[in-house]
């Protein structure tokens, strides 16, 4: 299921997609914005899978949102102005939409993007046991969550070590991976590291700001940090 934002600054025409999308079971809006600095926000706060962005902005241009993101979602760019076509293939955009959009035109817009490829979701087995579904840049690995031992970032990407599997690099950014992660178990100790608690099997603290961490699948101890050795301290002794 894609999480979707639309950015654009007529209430109207936002307020037209949303109808429009609500046709879609397998689309999920989850944010809006009409000001490029909003835009940013939310997109900061939600991690979407794609984005519906118009070109005219009333503090500045559309594709100047792009430039801001260090790991832009995908884009589809809704517009009244069809000169901007190129610079929309310059960004990769995976459509471009005319106002006033059309249901069946959207609904070719949605059939795209399934085909460049499934987000990574959260999703439930049989027996109620997460399951994601990861995106790497030649296939689609379905793993239940339990499975995952770690996941750090690695870029604008994410690494994350399976069980059983090798090491794995996924094409979205960790924030991304933190929300199709249940807490419990899995633990953020920073900015660049998630783990599973229930496979920690022995913390050594070297200092105060300084400790070691095994688990149980991953050979070689994870050296931490001051923020993620505070982390692991308060989590250790459930003083959270």
């Amino acid at each position: 299921m894609p999480r979707v934002v639309l950015i654009d600054d007529e209430a109207l025409a936002r307020r037209g997609m949303r109808s429009l999308l609500a046709r879609h079971p397998t689309v999920e809006v989850v944010g809006e914005a009409d000001t490029l600095a909003a835009a940013v926000a939310v997109i900061e706060r939600e991690a979407p899978d794609v984005v519906f962005l118009d070109i005219e902005l009333p503090d500045a241009r559309g594709f100047e949102l792009l430039a801001r993101l260090p790991a832009p979602p995908k884009v589809v760019i809704v517009t009244a102005h069809a000169e901007h076509a190129l610079q929309a293939f310059d960004v990769a955009a995976v459509d471009y939409l005319l106002k006033p959009v059309s249901a069946a035109r959207l609904a070719e817009t949605i059939a795209r993007l399934e085909r460049t490829g499934a987000p990574i979701r959260s999703e439930a087995a049989g027996d109620g046991e997460p399951v994601l579904r990861l995106r790497t840049s030649s296939r689609v690995v379905v793993t239940p969550a339990r499975q995952v031992i770690a996941a750090s970032a690695e870029g604008d990407f994410s690494r994350l070590t399976i069980e059983r599997l090798a090491s794995l690099l996924v094409l979205q950014p960790l924030k991304q991976i933190e929300r199709s992660l249940p807490s419990p178990p899995f633990l953020r100790l920073s900015r660049s590291l998630i783990v599973n608690s229930r496979r920690v099997s022995e913390i050594r603290y070297e200092s105060r700001d300084r400790s070691v961490i095994a688990l149980a699948g991953i050979a070689q101890p994870l050296l931490l940090g001051r923020t993620a050795t505070a982390r692991l301290r308060t989590w250790a002794t459930g003083t959270a």
